[in-house]
């Protein structure tokens, strides 16, 4: 009769020993060369990664530029992190540029920023805004609003040498040759002005001598048509009159270019004068028999080297 057994789901008592017995008594397999060297293989990279794990990350040096463009890149040319933008439009060579820049940058750093975007340089440009930009007063401090327009007047390098680059010098050399050589007395726009002779009512003359401009009016002498003009200096409105017979010009000094003169060959005591009133010497308005005492007087005075005595 066989014995009783355990209950349905308990195990008997020494069976988990006798696993264990058996367990620690099966011998062990012996490895072959490949898996021994993947085993040892792989303890070396546990052991390295365990070790890469307890390193501390280098420190980034102040300062360091990798460190600074995670913060620099994408902020405006000439802005901070935080510091207050405001859009501006930059009006130069009949061009808009829609700007932001920082409100507590100055005038002299506007400049570099209007650089960078049309290539003028700094010391040529002119910034206007209700006025001229100071170059060491800030946006904020001019009260510079968003929106405001900026207006840069200036030329670039090439477009002065394109100006002053002369397109036929060769020619340009002949010209100035041939003006020299021939006085301007002698030439045929004014040859027939001359050859009228000198006026019987023109002011008289000192010869070798300077002086200043008279209290009254220089009358008597001939413009470029033959006809009568005669020259007032209004020193307190700063103007040039120049009176015909027909009516009066009142010409600011500024707007007078430059002054050229010349002895009348036979009557070295009398000049021939030229007012530039534009950019070519077609706008010259040509004066005759200026007495030559007034000569210097009336350079000095119409280019703004006067004095008041």
């Amino acid at each position: 009769m066989a014995a009783a057994g355990a209950p349905d789901g308990m195990e008997e008592p020494g069976m988990d020993t006798e696993a264990e017995t058996v367990a620690t008594e099966a011998p062990a397999r012996s490895l072959n060369c490949v898996e021994a060297e993947a085993a040892a293989g792989a303890a070396a990279e546990d052991s390295c990664a365990a070790r890469g794990s307890l390193q501390p990350a280098p420190a980034q040096p102040p300062g360091d530029p990798v460190a600074q463009a995670s913060v620099s890149n994408g902020e405006d040319a000439g802005g901070g992190a935080g510091r207050e933008l405001v859009d501006l439009k930059i009006i130069w060579n009949k061009t808009k540029h829609d700007v932001k820049f920082p409100l507590d940058s100055t005038g002299s750093e506007l400049k570099q920023k209007i650089h960078s975007i049309t290539g003028l340089p700094p010391a040529m440009q002119k910034v206007m805004y209700k006025g001229l930009v100071p170059e060491d007063k800030t946006l904020r401090e001019i009260k510079v609003t968003s929106g405001a327009k900026i207006m840069v007047v200036g030329s670039t390098i090439n477009d002065v040498l394109a100006v002053n680059t002369p397109k036929d010098a060769a020619q340009q050399d002949a010209k100035a040759e041939e003006n020299k050589k021939e006085p301007l007395c002698r030439q045929k726009q004014h040859r027939k002005v001359l050859d009228k002779g000198k006026p019987e009512d023109v002011m008289p003359s000192v010869k070798g001598a300077q002086e200043r401009l008279p209290a009254v009016p220089l009358s008597g002498m001939y413009n470029k048509s033959g006809g009568k003009v005669r020259l007032t200096f209004k020193l307190e409105q700063d103007q040039l009159w120049i009176g015909t017979k027909e009516r009066t010009e009142k010409l600011p000094m500024g707007s007078i270019k430059n002054v050229v003169s010349e002895p009348i060959e036979g009557h070295e005591d009398y000049h021939m004068m030229a007012f530039q009133l534009g950019p070519t010497e077609a706008s010259y308005y040509w004066v005759y028999w200026v007495p030559t005492q007034y000569v210097d007087a009336i350079k000095d005075t119409v280019l703004g080297k006067w004095q008041y005595f």
